[in-house]
This record gives C-alpha cells, sequence and structure tokens, in this order.
C-alpha cells in the first residue's frame, strides 16, 4: 500500500474529515491485509492524545488489527487499552466498546479481560443522557464476545 505513511500521518490531521477519510481507508485495508499492521505502535502513540479523535482513531485501528497481532502487541497493552472503555470523551468510550467484541475474536485469550473490565466499567461517570447509553453498548458487546 504505497499511500500508507501519508493515511497514517493523516490520521492526525487538524482537519476531523481528513482523519476520518484516513481512518475508513485504514480499517478497509486492515480487514483485507496485514499492511497496515506495522504501524500498530503509532497507533498505541495516539491512545495519549489529548484530541477525542485521534484517540478514536487509534482505537478503532488497533481493533482493526486484532485479526494480524502475531507479535502479541494487544497482549501487551490491554490494561491501558481497557481504561478507554471510560474514556473522558463519552463518544470515544461509545466508538471503543463497540469494537471490543472484535477484539475478543481475533484475540480469545483476551476475552476474559475485556469481559471484566465491561463489567467494572462505571457508566455512571458521564451525563445522565449519556451513561444509559453507555451502559446498552456493554451489555450489547459483553452479549457479542459470550456469543
Amino acid at each position: 500500500m504505497p499511500e500508507l505513511e501519508s493515511l497514517v500521518a493523516g490520521l492526525c490531521d487538524r482537519n476531523p474529515n481528513a482523519g476520518y477519510a484516513c481512518l475508513v481507508k485504514l480499517q478497509e485495508e486492515s480487514r483485507r491485509s496485514d499492511t497496515v499492521y506495522p504501524c500498530f505502535d503509532r497507533f498505541v502513540k495516539m491512545l495519549d492524545s489529548d484530541n477525542s479523535y485521534i484517540r478514536a482513531r487509534g482505537l478503532l485501528l488497533i481493533a482493526a488489527n486484532a485479526r494480524w497481532d502475531k507479535d502479541n502487541k494487544i497482549d501487551e497493552i490491554i490494561d491501558y487499552y481497557l481504561t478507554h472503555i471510560t474514556d473522558v470523551k463519552p463518544t470515544v468510550a461509545r466508538q471503543f466498546i463497540a469494537v471490543l467484541p472484535e477484539v475478543a475474536k481475533f484475540k480469545p485469550e483476551l476475552a476474559g479481560d475485556i469481559c471484566r473490565a465491561l463489567q467494572c466499567a462505571n457508566p455512571g461517570r458521564y451525563r445522565s443522557s449519556m451513561a444509559p447509553l453507555i451502559q446498552k453498548d456493554i451489555s450489547r458487546a459483553l452479549s457479542q464476545i459470550e456469543e
């Protein structure tokens, strides 16, 4: 994938639409091949960003590359990764919770850790308008993992 470097760099673009477009292309490629997997460590660094869009993109791309994680890199960061179930931004938490069944599918050895983190999550930390949505997301993710 010749434009891989520019797509990964574009994930941090100041224009949210441009960054999102890069995310979509990288997710599509991640479904097809392991071409994006060598950028895994860069996605992990994105989790520390103050920018919620960038954090979400990192979380989603790590999940999209779980199927290619032959080096068990997710295993090494799983505790930190799962803290984002209750990310400071509820929209980030919701996007992340939605992809956790995909991680559990391709990393079944982590399914127990993922389920425990989901069960221990406290959606009550969010506004009353968001907490029930996040609780539903958690319940949905748990049932998908347990299927």
